[in-house]
């Protein structure tokens, strides 16, 4: 019987104490691994290294809106399926974040467990790259 694949979650916070209860979340969702980074340059290396099945990403890492293009840049490599979770919900960051990365959920920290574990479905339910469905 062969054994099945491990099921990988890259998280990019930079706030440790959030990128951790995220990491449990995530753990309790089934995924086996759980990659933290800090900032972009770092997720570009764990994801070149192990390529993620999802990205749970902060929007604002380092002082900037780095995230949406760390977002952007993971989905293009990797056809990958990204979640964001930000503190930011004016009109310019939500905008900005369906330019660049359509389709892709926004949740407002604080992050609790049943919404993310919505997104991560609606997500993977529906493929990477496919656009929201309106309600």
């Amino acid at each position: 019987m062969a054994a099945s694949r491990r099921r990988r979650a890259l998280i990019v916070e930079d706030e440790f104490l959030i990128a951790h209860d995220i990491e449990t979340t995530m753990h309790a969702l089934g995924f086996d691994d759980c990659d933290l980074a800090p900032n972009g340059r770092r997720a570009h290396s764990l994801s070149m290294s192990d390529q993620p099945d999802i990205v749970v990403v902060d929007v604002c890492l380092e002082g900037g809106r780095e995230g949406i293009e760390v977002a952007r840049w993971l989905r293009e490599m990797f056809d990958v399926p990204v979640v964001f979770v930000t503190s930011y919900s004016d009109d310019d960051t939500v905008e900005r974040i369906h330019e660049r990365v359509p389709g892709a959920p926004v949740l407002l920290k604080p992050v609790y467990p049943e919404r993310l574990a919505n997104a991560i479905a609606e997500v993977s339910k529906r493929g990477p790259t496919d656009p929201l469905v309106a309600a």
